[in-house]
């Protein structure tokens, strides 16, 4: 496994599952059911044309043999408002594609900050990842687990207080790439 692709496998391992950040990754990644693509493109036009590929490619092959796909795009996007802007133009695809409620992005970077936090904010890390990352998430299987997953409205609270907890040596541990 390239380098990249396997950073990011070992971030989703021990950060979003390892922190159950996302309750339902474990299953489809023991599964192997998670692609990670790693793309090389270096123009928005290109990484947009790369994430329409991998719709496809979702859209082509059965839920039982993939579930999702992380399209990481490692050669560009680092300022995270450049990311910002970039995934307008990936909401925009998947509206033109007709694929609304079908798909929906979760997005991930190293320097991820929501909206009202200040950059340094622990809440910041439930998103922060080693490359700005392009989740594209099946709808109707998050609808599924959604169903049986006890209280889902309060997953971003405990993510928050999980991560407001880490020492630091943990956040060292888990945001190796964070540490400049």
């Amino acid at each position: 496994m390239p380098q990249v692709a396997q950073t990011v496998q070992q971030w989703l391992e021990d950060v979003v599952i390892g922190l159950n950040l996302c309750p339902f990754a474990a299953k489809p990644n023991r599964n192997k059911q998670i692609k990670i693509h790693v793309s090389e493109c270096t123009t928005e036009a290109d990484l947009l044309e790369d994430i329409y590929q991998q719709i496809r490619h979702l859209d082509d092959t059965p839920v039982d043999e993939l579930e999702t796909t992380l399209v990481v795009a490692p050669h560009m996007l680092n300022d995270f408002d450049d990311y910002n802007q970039f995934l307008d133009l990936v909401e925009g695809l998947i509206s033109q594609l007709g694929k609304q409620g079908i798909y929906q992005i979760a997005s991930f970077h190293p320097d991820y900050q929501f909206y009202g936090t200040e950059p340094d904010d622990a809440e910041n890390l439930t998103n922060r990842s080693p490359y700005p990352i392009f989740h594209l998430i099946r709808e109707e299987s998050m609808e599924k687990v959604l169903k049986h997953y006890p209280d889902p409205e309060g997953i971003p609270e405990r993510n928050i207080d999980c991560v407001e907890n880490l020492t630091a040596e943990q956040k060292r541990q888990l945001f190796p790439y964070l540490i400049k």
